[in-house]
């Protein structure tokens, strides 16, 4: 997210986040390891043959997505936050939502992959937000706990 910017804290938008992370999942075999979903930003452990290209579509879409939402609600504050924000050469758009790149870091070993994951999903805990991670609403740490995500995930290791 940009600067900061609360735009998680709207579950309208967090759930289409979480339907744009299903869909990836069934239509562009893109393998979900883990995710949480702050109120200003996310983290998201994905498997692609593509990653860079499903990232950058992931991104566009839900941006979309959550730009006519906020402007079926009359978000306008929000809307000028990220109008605000938006890149001089971004043309094709009025608002940036997205920080600006794909940053994705490989994992190259099970020790990294599970030291990622810890980490993501004690980013709720270290925010002081919830004492253990499967507390957290949206994470994939309830998944790995044995419990119902809110969307399914591949466990790794399984």
């Amino acid at each position: 997210m940009l600067d900061g910017i609360a735009l998680f804290s709207d579950p309208e938008l967090v759930t289409i986040v979480l339907n744009s992370l299903s869909f990836i999942q069934t239509e562009w075999a893109v393998t979900l390891y883990g995710y949480v979903i702050m109120e200003n930003h996310c983290h998201l452990v994905v498997q692609s043959e593509k990653p860079s290209e499903h990232i950058r579509n992931f991104k566009s879409f839900t941006a979309k997505k959550m730009i006519l939402s906020l402007e079926e609600r009359d978000r306008t504050l929000i809307l000028e936050k990220l109008k605000f924000h938006k890149k001089l050469h971004k043309h094709q758009s009025t608002h940036q939502v997205w920080q600006e790149g794909v940053h994705a870091k490989q994992i190259d070993s099970d020790e990294k992959m599970s030291s990622v994951l810890e980490y993501i999903h004690f980013n709720p805990v270290k925010a002081g937000y919830v004492d253990v991670p499967e507390h957290w609403r949206y994470s994939s740490a309830r998944n790995y706990m044995g419990r119902d995500g809110l969307i399914p995930v591949r466990l790794f290791g399984e």
